[in-house]
């Protein structure tokens, strides 16, 4: 009982690492050196897409750079599909998107550090209660 307690835990910081690491990425896109210039060119359509990949990462079991990129792939070409902006200024907000993968792992691997630790205390608060008892 105790294991599936701490498991469920740890996907839950999992999951709120992975949602932290997307808004993290989607502030320094418009609060990072250009964000000024990218605030006042910013589109509904664009907030949407940026919204649509965290919604994807938050799903995402691993985070990793080709599942980091597929996933923008993947909501891109919906984009280009719908023709909801052209097709280079989503091509533009991809390849910006993907650029942003080194501060995404750096938040990926610390959330994956703090999952670790909680996952940690966890058994240990578990094993502590079961000596109690016994």
């Amino acid at each position: 009982m105790q294991k599936k307690a701490s498991k469920s835990n740890a996907v839950k910081y999992a999951v709120i690492g992975a949602s932290l690491a997307g808004l993290a990425a989607t502030a320094y896109f418009f609060f990072g050196p250009k964000g000024k210039k990218r605030r006042e060119h910013a589109k509904a359509w664009a907030i949407k897409m940026k919204g649509e990949v965290v919604e994807k990462l938050e799903k995402a079991r691993e985070i990793t750079e080709p599942v980091y990129r597929e996933i923008i792939d993947t909501v891109a070409k919906e984009y280009k599909k719908g023709k909801k902006a052209g097709q280079p200024e989503i091509e533009a907000l991809a390849t910006d998107l993907k650029k942003h993968w080194k501060s995404m792992s750096a938040l990926a691997i610390a959330a994956k550090q703090d999952v670790a630790k909680g996952a940690t205390q966890v058994v240990k608060t578990a094993k502590k209660s079961a000596s109690r008892k016994a």
